[in-house]
């Protein structure tokens, strides 16, 4: 009996990658020029193909591999992140083929038709927030996608592995709230992205919750990459009535926050208490200790390489999970009650 034609030998008796006989077969999924589709549609008819197969395909080549695409290696978040689902992978016997998208659609898009040539079994990515057509293709080809740190809210059919983003950034703006201030500052990422959304949420929550009005110009969503943080900074500083708190939800963006903090000669927590999201050795080691949202990578990684890997053999057949994390709230040093400006004395 004939074995069925697959993907890869349509690309080869068509002279062309997989990734190009996927766009082929996903109509509008990228550009083809006219005769190279016209030579894919002929070998497809010629060996009989059928496009559905890929995804049987894909499960049975990709039973070993899953792939990793994470938004920017040079984030500490990240870095860590990469290192812990390495290693959680290899404990189980299974090979990472790790892509970066440095925050870029473009290149994301890329990473995903990367990853069907690649014939993986399971992705697990932190998406930029766009190409929810292309992640879907890429699951209806057979791959099963996990969503880790962020999500895109438009494919349910995902499973999802986070932290509880808006309850983190609550407990933040509380604990400012608790220690007297009211003209608090919130950084966050791109509104974009699940996790900008949810800690401005959380933190527009907690500002209501303690009725104080929300001040929309300390709310700067800012990108992930170059040096925003400082900007931010600056901007909030300038206003008539700066805040006298600041929480820098954007990971990437605190060293940048930091420095320019003190490239103007703010005292922390003297003259502006801070808090950041995410724990890093060095956050304990500046003076004065940083007090942070830890994120519990280990987590992260160890639940998103339980699904992605169950997913792949077969040992988990349900509807998608969703699993929520709490973070730590560590307190330090780097926010401290307001001190209200002093009355002005009476006249004799």
């Amino acid at each position: 009996m004939r074995k069925p034609a697959t993907i890869r030998d349509v690309a080869r008796e068509a002279g062309v990658s997989v990734a190009v006989v996927s766009r082929v077969i996903n109509e509008g999924s990228g550009p083809v020029a006219v005769a190279t589709r016209a030579k894919v549609v002929e070998v497809i008819e010629q060996l009989g193909y059928q496009p559905r197969a890929a995804a049987r395909e894909l499960q049975q080549r990709g039973s070993t591999t899953i792939g990793l695409v994470l938004a920017d290696l040079t984030n500490p978040f990240f870095a860590r992140l990469a290192d812990r689902v390495v290693w959680e992978a290899r404990a189980r016997g299974i090979h990472v083929v790790l892509l970066t998208t440095q925050e870029d659609e473009h290149l994301e898009a890329e990473s995903i038709e990367t990853l069907i040539g690649r014939s993986v079994g399971s992705v697990i990515a932190t998406p930029t927030g766009g190409n929810a057509d292309r992640w879907r293709r890429l699951i209806d080809l057979g791959v099963h996608v996990v969503f880790v740190d962020r999500e895109i809210e438009e494919l349910p059919e995902a499973d999802v592995v986070t932290i509880r983003n808006d309850q983190s950034a609550e407990v933040t703006t509380s604990h400012l709230i608790e220690l007297g201030h009211e003209r608090i500052a919130f950084i966050s990422g791109p509104l974009t992205t699940s996790t900008g959304r949810s800690r401005v949420a959380g933190f527009r929550h907690a500002m209501t919750d303690a009725g104080l009005p929300v001040d929309d110009r300390l709310i700067r969503a800012i990108p992930f990459r170059g040096d925003t943080g400082g900007d931010a900074v600056s901007a909030l500083l300038a206003l008539p009535d700066p805040p006298t708190g600041i929480i820098v939800g954007n990971t990437a963006q605190v060293r940048s926050s930091l420095r320019r903090i003190k490239q103007v000669g703010i005292r922390v927590p003297e003259d502006l208490s801070v808090v950041v999201f995410d724990d890093n050795p060095w956050t304990e080691l500046v003076s004065p200790p940083l007090s942070v949202i830890r994120q519990p990578i280990d987590m992260l990684a160890s639940h998103s390489v339980d699904v992605a890997v169950g997913r792949m053999r077969g040992a988990f057949t349900e509807p998608p999970r969703r699993i929520e994390i709490d973070a730590e709230f560590v307190q330090r040093s780097s926010a401290a009650p307001r001190i209200s400006p002093a009355a002005p004395a009476a006249a004799v």
